[in-house]
């Protein structure tokens, strides 16, 4: 039998199998009984420690309690035993169905055994510390005379846990030299709720401090006077620099610690009399604000508090709505979880919207609910009382050009990433800004306000809230001045009537159905209008005639091929965007926009002709954007007065004349293009996007492009290309050195003759790499080139540093990405699927070190992928599972 077990087994399997049928083999044969032991001693620990619990919360409700460090001790080490044995449990059935199919000499002996083992395991520690627990008799002990003044505190709070800890630590951490801690995060996102955990910890937990002080910024001094044992009659009559000085005597002697909530500036506290040179011999300050330049600038350590997770928001929920209230009905928890998720995490929304809710038991109610706080949030009982005008503080606090920045970005939909390039492309165009340096600016201060999120480099996205108070400000505060309508995302397959357009300044109808305008509404007081990812293919001649102070106008994603004669009506025009339109051709009437300063024509496919000299009449034009212009089209229509014609070169000499434009986006069909527009310096400098496709030349060289100081994105679309070409190794030194400076998105799609990408390494700050249906591409690096290049600039380089995302679909002979593992410091995401070669990623266990990376793919890939080891495979997993369809 041995012989034959060890046909089937490993040498060292097979040796370890032995040794488990000796005298352990009662961990595995005795596993079902052992079982049953370990759930009788469990609860009976369990009984315990509810029995000891009960005494301690009993014995601790006398003043100036605690319990001891033994019973914390104790009741942790059930916690921890308790999710050991629940993991085992989840294991039972697996396990016991191993041991019944299997035979003495099954693969799966060892994983019984060793399961058996800790069964055994796990019951003694299970009555040790049941033992422990009924032999503690001292449950809870005095505190010390009270360093703080326990506060009343919010027992709803939910996930602010770790949170605590983080910032009890530092308060407490002696090594810790940095002397402030700022808690930042947006309106009713809990920051008071935690610093008022802080205060009451130092009543329950062991610390160094001499005193700890709450304490008001409008009436600092007289709050550190009481606490520290000023007598309020006399202390009222010293002036502040007497105060400071009183103050200063006293807190200059102890290690205090200074809790200051809410604060909107910079304070100077040495003017207050807080010595702030105790600081650096282990007092604190900690205080709470909505700017996180507050923090930067009295020098604090940030810590943000975020809004809650799914799951612990959910939790906050049900504990504002009633356990009866959930049960009333079926359907009703999947109802409140829907409505929770709307609350997006902040727990002052969560509170509000979950007591509106407690005792509605009519299913009707949930879903109006629902409803309600998805289309108006403010009309949502206690919404704007509790949370709106709990938010608008902050909004209070910005300047007037500064709301205006806000309250655009609730224009866009729900959760929307939007782009930093594109928001202040509209700012500049509403003159909210002057450039693009004020534009980032104020980007920044919305950021450090916590009105905005950073979602990446390039993105910000607005949280759910902030949003809706701001739909609220712009629509019933301030209707007046604003008066907003906006209607995003809700799949309208009718415009709103003519009716709600009238008096309106801003509107917004992003991502609905509508296929046509037909009716002319009266807007006089129009300043903008999205009409953005609609399906328009129609607008009615008249439209825009009662329009004329209208500057943004945005009609891309929609289907018409042509403009109605009427928008030459629109003379306050600034910014006209008609991307990823069916537009044929641009009409002479749009020479009547003299100011507009930005025309984006990107993906207009269709688009063929363009009249002489109606470009160049934009005198004031500052952006346009062709990237992918007219890329449907197999011939330019060959009409006299066509600038698109003889490869764009007469366009290019008209663009010569605009002294104003400063942003480019430009597409080349052929070399001969890129020669001719290199001959004109500044159109170069200035571009930033480009695309070659349909490019019939098999020896086009990309790395032309290397040297274009200010591009950042580059795409390659059906074309013959077939490689690249460096002219010695002063070329490969020069293109290292200053190459491709700015380039930090590259797709390559659809060039069938390209052999390989090689280039890419000359890329530096290459973020996002997409490549798709590269059919002839087998190595993405060529390991022969990349050995080239390596000996004429070294070894030592790592070429992807930058890459956050790397997107890699249907190149069939694709086998190679990069051919030893590199180091990933960035990478957030990659994608791969329809490439049945490629067996092997340039990943070991420490190319992402501790940053997670998502990896989307089909199972069945995943499954075939070869490893380094297995410490690499253990490092990553498969995120998201794509259809396998995808992979055929």
């Amino acid at each position: 039998m041995g012989n034959l077990v060890s046909t089937f087994l490993p040498a060292d399997l097979f040796d370890r199998t032995l040794n488990c049928v000796g005298e352990q083999a009662k961990y595995i044969w005795g596993l079902e009984k052992n079982l049953g032991g370990l759930e009788t001693e469990f609860h009976k620990l369990t009984r315990t420690r509810d029995d000891l619990r009960t005494r301690v919360e009993v014995d601790e409700q006398a003043p100036r309690t605690r319990r001891t460090n033994q019973v914390v001790g104790w009741l942790e080490d059930v916690q921890k035993l308790e999710t050991e044995f629940t993991e085992l449990q989840q294991l039972r059935a697996q396990e016991m169905d191993r041991l019944c199919l299997g035979g003495l000499f099954s693969r799966d002996l060892v994983s019984s055994y060793n399961f058996g083992r800790k069964v055994v395991e796990l019951t003694d520690q299970v009555t040790n510390l049941k033992k422990d627990g009924e032999e503690l008799e001292v449950l809870v002990e005095i505190t010390p005379d009270g360093a703080a003044i326990e506060l009343p505190v919010d027992h709803t709070v939910v996930g602010q846990e770790l949170l605590l800890y983080r910032v009890w630590k530092c308060i407490t951490d002696q090594d810790k030299n940095r002397g402030i801690i700022g808690l930042y995060g947006i309106g009713g996102v809990g920051k008071t709720t935690l610093l008022t955990q802080v205060n009451n910890n130092f009543c329950h937990e062991q610390h160094h401090f001499d005193v700890v002080i709450w304490a008001a910024v409008s009436t600092l001094q007289d709050d550190i006077g009481k606490r520290i044992g000023f007598s309020e009659n006399w202390w009222k009559k010293k002036s502040p620099e007497e105060k400071a000085v009183d103050i200063s005597s006293i807190l200059s002697r102890k290690e205090f610690v200074l809790l200051l909530d809410d604060i909107w500036k910079p304070i100077n506290l040495k003017d207050m009399g807080v010595p702030l040179q105790n600081l650096n011999a282990g007092s604190k300050i900690v205080l709470t604000t909505r700017s996180v330049d507050v923090c930067d600038q009295m020098d604090a350590e940030k810590v943000e508090v975020s809004c809650l997770a799914h799951d612990e928001a959910w939790k906050l929920f049900q504990k504002m709505v009633e356990r009866s209230t959930l049960d009333s009905h079926a359907s009703i928890p999947e109802l409140a979880k829907t409505l929770a998720r709307e609350c997006g995490g902040l727990p002052l929304a969560l509170k509000t919207v979950g007591r509106a809710m407690k005792s509605r038991s009519n299913i009707g109610d949930w879903k109006r609910a629902i409803k309600k706080i998805r289309t108006s949030a403010s009309k949502f009982s206690g919404m704007e009382e509790k949370v709106f005008s709990r938010l608008k503080f902050s909004y209070d606090s910005l300047s007037d050009e500064l709301r205006s920045c806000l309250l655009y970005c609730c224009l866009y939909p729900e959760d929307y990433k939007i782009s930093k390039r594109e928001l202040i492309d509209y700012w500049i165009s509403e003159g909210f800004v002057d450039d693009f340096d004020d534009g980032w600016e104020f980007i920044n201060d919305l950021l450090h306000a916590c009105l905005l999120e950073e979602e990446g480099d390039d993105h910000v996205k607005m949280h759910d809230m902030i949003r809706e108070m701001s739909l609220w400000v712009a629509c019933t505060i301030e209707k007046e001045k604003e008066n907003y309508l906006v209607r995003t995302g809700f799949r309208l397959t009718e415009a709103p009537a003519v009716e709600e357009w009238e008096g309106a300044k801003r509107i917004s109808l992003r991502g609905n159905r509508f296929d046509s305008l037909s009716e002319i509404p009266t807007s006089p007081r129009l300043i903008t209008l999205l009409l953005i990812a609609n399906s328009i293919d129609e607008i009615t001649d008249g439209f825009f005639q009662s329009m004329s102070s209208l500057r943004v106008l945005s009609l891309g994603s929609n289907a018409l091929s042509k403009l109605p004669s009427g928008i030459s009506s629109l003379v306050s025009l600034h910014h006209l965007d008609l991307s990823w339109t069916e537009i044929t051709g641009l009409p002479q009437e749009l020479k009547a926009l003299e100011k507009l300063r930005y025309l984006n024509l990107e993906h207009a496919y269709m688009l063929s002709i363009i009249p002489h000299q109606l470009i160049s009449g934009f005198s004031k034009l500052e952006v346009l954007r062709l990237l992918g212009c007219g890329s449907n089209c197999v011939t330019v229509t060959e009409e006299e007065g066509n600038v698109l014609c003889d490869d764009a070169g007469l366009l290019m000499k008209e663009l010569l004349g605009l002294k104003h434009l400063n942003f480019l986006s430009w597409s080349f069909r052929s070399s001969l293009a890129v020669q001719k527009f290199f001959k004109y310096p500044k159109l170069v400098s200035i571009t930033q996007s480009v695309v070659v496709y349909q490019c019939e030349c098999p020896l086009f060289n990309v790395l032309h492009l290397a040297y274009m100081e200010n591009l950042q994105e580059l795409h390659l679309e059906d074309s013959d290309l077939e490689e690249m070409r460096i002219d010695g190794p002063e070329e490969v030194k020069k293109l290292f050195q200053s190459g491709f400076r700015s380039l930090s998105i590259v797709s390559v799609e659809n060039c069938e003759k390209m052999k390989d990408l090689t280039w890419l390494v000359f890329v530096q700050n290459l973020k996002e790499l997409e490549i798709s249906r590269c059919h002839a591409v087998e190595d993405i690096i060529s390991v022969d080139k990349l050995r080239d290049i390596s000996e004429i600039i070294g070894s030592e380089h790592n070429f992807f540093a930058q890459l956050e995302a790397l997107n890699i679909f249907n190149n069939v002979n694709l086998k190679s990405i990069y051919p030893n593992p590199l180091p990933f410091p960035k990478l957030k995401k990659i994608q791969i699927y329809s490439c049945p070669e490629l067996k092997k990623l340039p990943l070991n266990s420490s190319s992402a070190k501790e940053r997670r990376v998502v990896i989307e793919g089909t199972k069945k890939w995943w499954e075939e992928l070869q490893w380094e080891d297995q410490a690499a495979q253990n490092a990553f997993s498969l995120d998201v599972v794509l259809p396998e369809y995808l992979d055929y």
